[in-house]
């Protein structure tokens, strides 16, 4: 990346040393993540999650973005991002930095958290190092419950290749039959077992508490297919077997103008996701030349898509030990606060709590609970007539598709949008809509090129002569189990303004309304963005005529080229940008004389910063907007995203005090972007109290 010296010579706002790649800010976004991994100060099995969980990120980065960029490689596209990059130079960035980032988890993995697990007594074993008992114990699982799932598969002028699926860990085998004939077969490790077989495990001694803990020991699954692999191959000598992963493309393009039925072209498509072309490949530095190149001929890659490491591969599985029961080596659990005014109500008064005033919800430090307990109390209510909501990711057992459900049987009108196109999470959204459908309920799909992620719940209820609309409306899903991991806020109201705006957004969704102007909301794609404009360009004339001009944005991502450059122009006028950006930042901070009044701080830690807080000093006249949108183009231009005002003086003091200007001081979690696009952490100064501020939350909740 650039020095900074390199990026003072210009003030031309188009200039692409203004602008970071995209991608490489996701893989910086990793590198933080890893660095929470390696970070001795979490507890032990919390970083063995961290790790984990840049596994799956990376997965996905893979999956989605490399894999998009390989197809607009083969398409010759030529347009470029605000940075400049190609794609083929955007690749090859990818692969320094991924190369390095995966090689450090590697690395780490087997030097580091390997053997601090064992000193604690969590065995991660080699299937080499297992003692006779071990092994005999292990044999017996082999014969009696792997070995019968197991399918070796033959490449030869009788076989074809055969397909190797997305995600799927594999064994490349030579072999050598009687005549001296070397063969080749592939076998997939079975991901319906468990990829840490757990051994016996055994007392591991008195702690100084007194109490007993267990040793668990795990032998890597792939490893003990390996040790037997004569029985898959009687008569056969077995040469070399190496393990290896693959990751292919699953990006979906869904033609929605071709397709006659949308949610029957999902489950296709989720059906066709595990036969996209390969983009990477996973190997131990030990495999053969001969095997390589099978697998490159065969799988039509080239050496660039294949990446080397030492020791185990798809660090995701390892998310299986943290079902183990050792708290000690936990974060300590904490129980979620409800707040005063609805600590004690029963189901049938929270309306009325509502009516006395908004009411802010600050998940996970504030429990989910009251907002099952909004949707129930709507089932229950024989006054209110209608349900409406949007549904992004919900799970597997999603409490609130049963309130849904339960509302319809009690004769609700209920209208849900259920959006298909929540990447990964298509198959759990396809399945609560097919049974949303068949109880009765009005179910819909979203518009036509839009991806619907917006979170928003609207009850309609029969008061007096009238009626009322009750809104839920959040910066992160309806869904109870993210909510517990997951830092948003969400907030009820019963306002008429933004009821009426709620009731032409659903009209929008479900209908053909084409209206443009709300009233109090800003939505994406129709008002969103030159509202967002209109906002910061006020601040920049305050600056400009003397007054104060402040912004305080809290979002996961910046990537929006107008965006960014409306924010260099606040700097260049002298309003002081605060950013808080928990991923990507295409924006360079600190610059002379373009962005040198823009701080960029990222915070990673126990729980996902997910929530989005726009904050506008205003000449004090404070405004402060919450929601689903994150500055980037797919947000403002290509989906449904809602931003909400925040009115309540006392809420916004809140957000303003209690929230964003904690997050300004923590000197634990915090990392300052520097304007090459690296991070720093936060050091301390002397004297000065350390401060994380999710764990500041959990004790001063309420």
């Amino acid at each position: 990346m650039e020095k900074t010296t390199d990026l003072e010579i210009t003030t031309n706002l188009d200039s692409p040393k203004l602008f970071i790649n995209r991608e490489l800010s996701s893989l910086q976004f990793q590198h933080r993540v890893l660095e929470e991994a390696i970070d001795e100060n979490n507890p032990l099995l919390e970083r063995v999650k961290f790790l984990a969980i840049v596994g799956s990120n990376l997965d996905e980065f893979f999956m989605v973005r490399v894999a998009g960029l390989k197809k607009q490689v083969d398409a010759g596209v030529v347009d470029l991002p605000p940075d400049g990059l190609t794609p083929a130079e955007q690749l090859a960035e990818i692969r320094k930095v991924a190369s390095n980032l995966i090689k450090v988890a590697s690395d780490y993995l087997r030097n580091g958290l390997i053997p601090s697990l064992k000193k604690v007594g969590i065995f991660l074993l080699d299937y080499t190092e297992l003692n006779k008992q071990q092994k005999e114990s292990i044999e017996t699982y082999y014969h009696d419950v792997i070995f019968p799932v197991l399918t070796p598969l033959a490449f030869d002028p009788g076989h074809p290749f055969p397909h190797i699926s997305n995600l799927s860990l594999n064994l490349a085998v030579l072999l050598r039959d009687k005549k001296g004939i070397n063969h080749f077969a592939r076998i997939k490790v079975p991901d319906t077992l468990p990829r840490l077989v757990p051994i016996k495990r055994s007392s591991g001694g008195v702690r100084k508490d007194g109490t007993v803990p267990y040793n668990h020991y795990f032998v890597w699954l792939e490893q003990v297919i390996s040790a037997n692999l004569a029985t898959l191959f009687p008569g056969m000598e077995v040469i070399e077997s190496h393990p290896f992963r693959i990751i292919r493309d699953a990006d979906m393009a869904i033609q929605e103008l071709e397709a006659a039925d949308l949610l029957e072209t999902m489950e296709q498509t989720v059906r066709q996701r595990r036969f996209g072309s390969v983009v990477l490949i996973t190997i131990n530095e030990s495999m053969s030349s001969r095997i390589r190149e099978i697998l490159m001929e065969n799988l039509e890659i080239d050496r660039n898509e294949i990446y080397t490491i030492e020791g185990p591969m798809g660090y995701s599985d390892l998310m299986a030990l943290l079902s183990i029961e050792r708290y000690d080596l936990k974060d300590p659990p904490f129980k979620p606060a409800i707040p005063r005014r609805i600590r004690d109500i029963d189901d049938g008064s929270i309306f009325t709590t509502i009516r006395e005033g908004d009411l802010l919800l600050h998940h996970p430090y504030d429990s989910f609970t009251p907002v099952i307990q909004f949707l129930k109390s709507a089932a229950n209510d024989p006054d209110v007539l209608a349900i409406k909501i949007t549904l992004y990711r919900i799970g597997n057992k999603p409490p609130a598709v049963d309130a849904l459900l339960e509302a319809a049987e009690n004769g609700k009108q209920v209208a849900v949008l259920v959006e298909l196109k929540a990447r990964f999470d298509e198959e759990s959204n396809i399945e609560w809509a097919r049974k949303l459908e068949k109880e009765g309920v009005h179910v819909v799909y979203g518009l036509l090129g839009l991806k619907t992620h917006s979170k928003i719940a609207m009850v309609i209820r029969k008061e007096g002569d009238g009626i009322r609309r009750y809104l839920h409306m959040a910066t992160g899903n309806y869904n109870a189990i993210t909510a517990q991991t997951y830092e948003d806020i969400g907030m009820f109201t019963c306002d008429e303004d933004m009821g009426a705006d709620a009731t032409d957004l659903f009209n929008y969704l479900t209908g053909y309304s084409s209206k443009k102007e709300y009233l109090k909301l800003l939505v994406a794609p129709i008002n969103l963005r030159n509202r967002m404009e209109a906002l910061i360009t006020r601040e920049i004339d305050i600056q400009k005529n003397g007054g104060q001009g402040q912004l305080i944005f809290k979002i996961n991502s910046i990537v929006d080229k107008k965006m960014i450059q409306l924010l260099y122009t606040a700097s260049q006028a002298g309003v002081k940008v605060d950013l808080f950006v928990r991923g990507i930042c295409c924006l360079r901070p600190g610059i002379p004389k373009i962005s040198e009044n823009i701080q960029v701080t990222s915070i990673v830690g126990r729980f996902l910063e997910h929530s989005r807080i726009y904050y506008f000093r205003n000449r004090g006249n404070e405004e402060i907007y919450l929601g689903s949108a994150d500055l980037m183009p797919r947000n403002i231009d290509r989906r449904v995203e809602v931003l909400f005002p925040v009115q309540d003086k006392q809420m916004i003091l809140h957000i303003r005090d209690d929230i964003l200007n904690n997050y300004m001081k923590d000197n634990t979690k915090a990392r300052k972007m520097l304007p090459d696009g690296s991070y720093s952490r936060i050091k301390p100064q002397k004297d000065v109290e350390l401060l994380n501020i999710q764990d500041w939350f959990i004790t001063t909740r309420r």
